[in-house]
């Protein structure tokens, strides 16, 4: 049984706006995201590119999914700030 994509922001189903898969640590992280199930569904356009409190457009929500990301993969991992930090640079809580 498949669970039901939705957007993390704001919990659409992609119906109206296709869902993207956003990782959550880009650029040099993106291979860690990966590795470590670090992404999330958002829709195309609202919520990951074009929205005004998109993930691209609004730096306040990219540290959200950022703090989201961390906690999830400490917790999963067992992980010390410290040891998260080594991974991918910085703390974001």
């Amino acid at each position: 049984m498949e669970i039901e994509k939705k957007c993390f922001l704001c919990g659409k189903n992609g119906y109206s706006d296709p869902l993207d898969s956003h990782h959550i640590f880009n650029s040099a992280y993106r291979k860690k995201s990966e590795k470590y199930g670090l992404k999330v569904w958002l829709c195309h356009n609202e919520c990951h590119i074009f929205g005004r409190e998109s993930v691209h457009r609004d730096q306040r929500i990219d540290n959200i999914l950022k703090q989201h990301g961390q906690l999830k993969v400490m917790q999963e991992q067992g992980w010390t700030t410290e040891q998260f930090i080594k991974q991918f640079g910085k703390n974001y809580l």
